[in-house]
């Protein structure tokens, strides 16, 4: 039996105007377990009219203080709704339980964070070079937000977007990908015990084909908030600059995780899986590009094959389980394609290379953790993101190279150093050209701090005060305290 959803506008449940719905496959059993509303572009228009009322109703009329204790009480909410989000995002998704109810649990953090923010958001007086005139700056909200996130972590990259928008005094309008929706139409049940007013914050779900380009040029939408792959990110980013919209794209990657021969190589090895395995490589992050010094190439190899098969793989539902299911069939489809180019360019599997099937392993989704070895930065395996788990191992000779490499390639999301070198660390700290660079760590995320990339990993910031300022329109004010004109028809600069 499935479960039926209906879409959330206004704090209305809606069944959709067109009176469709589609399946929600389990990506380890395959099968359908709820019914997605399928929104149209009507739909759309309901939730942007509410989204741009609610922007001008009481919503604008609440303090800084007042929206942060509404968004205080959506994070307790969440905290203890856990473990139901969790299940549901798992289905949906297919990681591993266990994960994704750590994920849940950080989310209501990213609302504690920014409720703690929303009365905080100040200008500044400004010591202006001009006699008799007070200056300031303040922060307004800029409008109807759209925000767009893809299947991987679809409540966490909502957080990320929603959590900041409406500490910034923005009202929401949400689509989760048409492949893992149901957990943000969970989450929607919570908006109006938390008190969020109607219209403040709403979701559609559907088909990008559908009401994708409604969602984006609406006249309503003031900006769009994207995460998802670099061609979709720039499909979005050119549909808003035709209609003059802010846009913010969180995109790919193919991060460079670079061991030195000084590193702690057991810690460096739990890294690299960290990095590449965990979330089955279903992340913007993945450290999926393994740059090693050539010296010790074949013992840091070992050490790592040697973890990488205990991994046991099969129902991301059971607390043994390390690998689960690729979320969705033509994802696992692009993996098994690559693993495929791989080999035919010539590099070398040396761990997993096939897919999981018979007892235990569902409907056959689940790709066995694979690296391959003799790899060169041309091959497409080192310059394509495969959003799967599957590593390139490549080696370096010293720092320049690492550099070198590290940096060839169109993305720039992340990078991870290992090395002991307080030098080394700060010098690849500097010169890696990407929005995150951990040291002797991967795969760290916090509310406090900025996250995004250079290059094609995108444009904008999410995290920290600096994710507040993405929602913010900065205004100039000029107050004047000599009453006389001077000559309107010659200006003093």
């Amino acid at each position: 039996m499935t479960t039926q959803y209906n879409l959330f506008i206004n704090n209305e449940w809606r069944a959709p105007q067109g009176g469709k719905w589609f399946d929600s496959l389990d990506p380890f059993s395959g099968e359908a377990w709820a019914s997605i509303p399928r929104a149209g572009e009507q739909d759309v228009d309901a939730a942007m009219e509410a989204a741009a009322e609610a922007l001008e109703g009481p919503w604008s009329r609440l303090s800084g203080s007042e929206r942060g204790a509404i968004l205080h009480r959506l994070g307790a909410l969440i905290e203890e709704n856990a473990e139901t989000l969790a299940v549901v995002e798992s289905r949906d998704n297919g990681k591993l339980y266990s994960e994704v109810l750590g994920q849940v649990r950080y989310v209501s953090k990213y609302f504690y964070y920014y409720a703690g923010l929303c009365d905080k958001i100040q200008g500044a007086v400004i010591p202006i070079d001009k006699p008799k005139v007070f200056n300031y700056t303040r922060y307004e909200p800029m409008g109807v937000v759209a925000s767009i996130t893809p299947w991987n972590s679809s409540l966490l990259l909502t957080a990320w977007k929603m959590a900041p928008a409406l500490c910034g005094g923005n009202t929401m309008v949400c689509k989760p990908s048409e492949f893992t929706s149901a957990s943000l139409l969970e989450l929607a049940k919570l908006f109006e015990p938390a008190g969020l007013p109607a219209g403040v914050a709403n979701v559609v779900t559907g088909f990008g084909s559908e009401i994708g380009e409604r969602l984006i040029s609406h006249p309503s939408i003031a900006r769009i908030a994207f995460t998802g792959g670099d061609q979709a990110g720039r499909a979005v980013a050119r549909l808003a600059g035709e209609h003059l919209k802010r846009v913010s794209v969180e995109l790919g990657g193919k991060s460079p995780n670079i061991v030195f021969d000084d590193a702690d190589l057991d810690n460096a090895v739990n890294g690299v899986i960290t990095g590449i395995f965990s979330a089955g490589g279903q992340t913007c992050m993945a450290g999926s590009r393994l740059l090693v010094q050539e010296n010790i190439h074949d013992a840091f190899v070992e050490k790592l094959l040697e973890v990488t098969k205990r991994a046991k793989a099969g129902d991301p539902t059971k607390p043994d389980t390390r690998v689960g299911p690729v979320a969705t069939r033509p994802q696992f489809e692009k993996v098994m394609s690559y693993i495929d180019i791989a080999k035919n360019e010539g590099a070398r599997c040396v761990a997993g290379g096939r897919a999981l099937t018979g007892e235990g392993y569902g409907a056959g989704q689940i790709v066995e953790p694979t690296i391959f070895i003799d790899v060169n930065n041309a091959m497409r395996i080192a310059q394509e993101e495969v959003f799967g788990p599957v590593l390139a191992v490549l080696r370096f000779k010293d720092e320049e190279d690492a550099i070198r490499i590290g940096n060839d390639i169109k993305f720039g999301l992340a990078a991870g150093v290992w090395t002991k070198s307080l030098h080394r660390a700060m010098l690849l700290s500097e010169k890696l050209k990407a929005g995150t660079v951990w040291i002797n760590n991967y795969r760290s995320t916090s509310f406090t701090t900025p996250f995004g990339g250079y290059k094609d990993s995108g444009i904008g910031r999410e995290g920290g005060m600096d994710a507040v300022k993405e929602y913010m329109e900065v205004k100039s004010v000029w107050v004047s305290s000599d009453l006389e004109m001077p000559d309107p028809f010659v200006r003093k600069y």
